[in-house]
């Protein structure tokens, strides 16, 4: 067994798992989201009852109550919710690894961007999510946190300073998935570091018999909610990297910040219907993220490609694919981190660039997401000529 054909085997594993378990928090999240937002305070609750829900599920009715801090007493089989969030965590840093870091000439560093060695480049990236998650903890635990409309701004500001930031480093591909591991960074640690310390807080104190401090529940509840509207975006960032028109895009700062106002409107538009609230007090959010989207539209449409090369000989883009692309897209690929053409598109031949003259458009005509941090350095003349023939031939 080859180390090509491990890693191969490592990737689709870890992301078969992260997949998996992030599915597993995702519904929890929004589960618990929902259920809180339904509450309803009823005649007849008991002392210290927030407020209670009736589900109805799988042929089964269900009745669920809230304490404000927690019951008088706590039964031996209490369930806690925690192990998905850290699996998906761990997961999506081994597939981060894997992915990106084993093959960091490939996918992560962009000569034409900053020449780094791999070291550099990991460096850098684990760096930055480590001080992304210190910058962002500090400033909930601010003045700022308490003032909830500031709070979103800023984190809003710490999420787009952080594109920019690697947007001057990394590939485009790298600048997209490195925006969602710093997201889902937050996210993890949010519950690893302040929601279930805070929960077993609580009861500790229950179980001394000394009374819990309601702020820690309140500290949680804002952890929680702050994980929930970042869910939508962060899904869609860990999936870029199968969208040129995204990790190819020339303002990825503009990108993430359309990316993050749909998906933090269409989970508030969620929320506020799931708590029963007067529709016009939120009929806003999906006009807003139609807006945007609208917006992404305009700013990813194809580049228009440069005329004026005239008639563009067959052996001159068949010379194009072979520096450019041969390397990876071939019947016998010569870089080392592939055993066989990814996802069996081979470029050997005029037939085959006819064949796949549409992806070839979207990755290295409209995009620079190809060749793989454009580490044969393909100009910007040589994709227009390749653009030029395909749409002429």
């Amino acid at each position: 067994m080859t180390a090509t054909f491990l890693s191969e085997w490592l990737n689709l594993l870890f992301r078969w798992f992260h997949l998996i378990v992030g599915v597993g928090w995702i519904g929890t999240s929004f589960y618990f989201i929902a259920l809180d937002l339904s509450l309803r305070k009823r005649e007849g609750q008991a002392e210290g009852i927030f407020g209670s829900a009736w589900e109805v599920h799988g042929g089964g009715f269900y009745h669920v109550e809230k304490f404000m801090v927690a019951p008088k007493e706590l039964p031996r089989d209490l369930m806690w919710y925690k192990w998905d969030a850290y699996l998906t965590w761990v997961s999506g840093f081994a597939l981060l690894s894997v992915q990106y870091y084993f093959n960091a000439t490939v996918y992560l560093i962009d000569p034409e961007v900053m020449k780094l060695l791999p070291v550099e480049a990991v460096a850098i990236s684990i760096a930055s999510l480590g001080l992304g998650w210190i910058i962002y903890d500090r400033l909930c635990r601010s003045a700022i946190g308490k003032n909830t409309p500031l709070l979103a701004v800023c984190l809003l500001v710490i999420i787009l300073g952080a594109t920019y930031g690697y947007s001057q480093v990394f590939s485009g591909r790298g600048v997209l998935i490195h925006v969602g591991a710093l997201i889902g960074t937050f996210m993890a640690f949010n519950v690893f570091m302040v929601i279930i310390p805070n929960q077993k807080k609580i009861t500790a104190d229950l179980l001394a018999g000394r009374k819990p401090d309601a702020a820690l529940g309140l500290i949680g509840k804002q952890r929680s909610v702050h994980n929930n509207y970042l869910t939508l975006p962060v899904l869609l960032m860990m999936v870029s990297n199968h969208y040129p028109l995204l990790t190819g895009h020339s303002q990825p700062v503009l990108v993430v910040a359309l990316i993050l106002v749909m998906g933090g409107m269409v989970r508030h538009f969620i929320n506020r219907h799931d708590a029963h609230d007067n529709f016009a007090n939120f009929w806003w959010a999906l006009p807003t993220a139609a807006v945007s989207l609208f917006v992404a539209l305009i700013v990813t449409q194809p580049a228009k490609i440069g005329g004026g090369h005239g008639p563009i000989p067959d052996s001159d883009v068949l010379e194009i694919a072979q520096t450019h692309c041969a390397a990876c897209h071939s019947a016998t690929p010569t870089n080392e981190a592939f055993t066989e053409a990814p996802k069996n598109i081979e470029l050997d031949s005029i037939a085959d660039l006819q064949r796949y003259d549409s992806l070839i458009m979207a990755q290295a005509v409209r995009s620079s997401a190809m060749p793989l941090g454009n580490e044969t350095g393909m100009t910007k003349e040589e994709r227009e000529i390749l653009g030029a023939w395909l749409q002429g031939y």
